[in-house]
């Protein structure tokens, strides 16, 4: 079986070990993405790696443009490439998706979709359109959550669904390793938008006592904001630009905790929380708020806080800082979590199953 999975998150090299644990069980995965994505004002150039992964890259028209960017030398891979299916990792309202599946079906070629939207939205025109459009030409969608399920059917979607998250974490890089010494340091991964409450962290921080840490990693509209708010912080706080994924796993081990308070929007409420499932992986305690999908992604292997309740999240961060006992508790669940639900093994296996499904015609 041969496979086209278009995706720009595979920009990111550790994403791309999706297309080699496919190939492990059989499947000739190829890859196809832009040379880079153009987000938060700035390039996130291709990542290289050890060249072992199927990736072709593409042209991309309107770089940077969630809804409306595009490949146009889709056409042309089909036709070299001879995929049994196309998979596009992109919202079923996307140009890219749309553009993308109508020439699958040209060509005769079963294609699926991928989808995060957890919030039930009704989009204008064209959105709408390319929408229908979409749900129309593919009979399988892989959601990343039970929420974004939900919405599909509630949108009247009546393909096949299969709930699987978009991409797992390699349990061999993401690896535990003896606590931090030093100060308690927390880390926050994660990019500085309100959605992320970066400024509610802050907040809660600065109440615990002053040998403490905070390690910020990311950019974004919130950037100067929360170098303000750090000033009266000085030498606590480290605020560092966004670094490479092969950097994440260093960053991870050298913190006891990491935090993800993210809160709803009126248009997102947080859809996965990766940094939640790496830090987990690499068997660092976790905190997340209780924001769409991040309590489920934790379960048991960490403590979830109400959005937007800086006391809880103060209270939270002040019990890690006081219980190594309940830090090493949480660091162990959480490994042995990541390693039964959230492996790129494990999200292959499920994913090859819905190829076999879309090829045998189940539904």
């Amino acid at each position: 079986m041969r496979v086209l999975i278009v995706s720009k998150a595979f920009v990111s090299a550790a994403y791309r070990q999706k297309l080699r644990e496919l190939r492990r069980l059989g499947i000739e995965a190829i890859g196809a993405a832009p040379a880079g994505w153009r987000e938060g004002g700035r390039i996130l150039p291709l990542e290289q790696d050890d060249g072992e992964a199927a990736l072709r890259i593409t042209r991309m028209r309107l770089n940077g443009h969630f809804h409306l960017h595009w490949y146009p030398d889709i056409p042309r891979l089909l036709d070299e490439i001879q995929p049994d299916i196309l998979h596009m990792d992109e919202e079923p309202y996307n140009v890219a998706t749309y553009h993308a599946v109508r020439s699958a079906r040209r060509k005769g070629v079963p294609a699926l979709f991928f989808t995060w939207q957890n919030l039930l939205r009704r989009y204008p025109p064209p959105f709408r359109w390319i929408e229908k459009a979409v749900y129309g030409t593919c009979q399988h969608a892989i959601a990343g959550s039970a929420d974004a399920a939900h919405v599909l059917r509630s949108k009247d979607y009546r393909g096949h669904i299969t709930v699987i998250p978009q991409f797992g974490v390699d349990p061999n890089v993401f690896s535990p390793a003896a606590p931090p010494g030093g100060a308690f340091r927390i880390g926050f991964f994660n990019r500085l938008v309100l959605g992320k409450d970066p400024l509610l962290l802050l907040r809660a921080f600065e109440r615990l006592p002053a040998e403490t840490e905070l390690v910020i990693v990311g950019d974004g509209p919130l950037s100067a904001e929360v170098q303000e708010a750090a000033i009266p912080l000085a030498g606590r706080v480290s605020i560092l630009p966004r670094v490479p994924s092969s950097e994440m796993p260093d960053l991870m081990r050298s913190v006891h905790v990491v935090a993800l308070p993210s809160r709803t929007m009126a248009n997102w409420k947080e859809q996965f929380g990766r940094v939640i499932m790496e830090a987990m992986a690499a068997g660092v305690p976790v905190i997340g708020s209780d924001s769409g999908e991040i309590p489920h992604v934790i379960g048991d292997a960490g403590i979830v806080v109400p959005e937007q309740d800086e006391e809880a999240l103060y209270r939270a961060l002040r019990v890690l800082l006081e219980d190594p006992a309940l830090r090493e508790d949480l660091a162990r669940r959480g490994r042995a979590r990541v390693l039964e639900h959230f492996t790129h093994a494990r999200i292959a296996e499920q994913t090859a199953g819905v190829y076999h499904d879309v090829l045998s015609g189940s539904a």
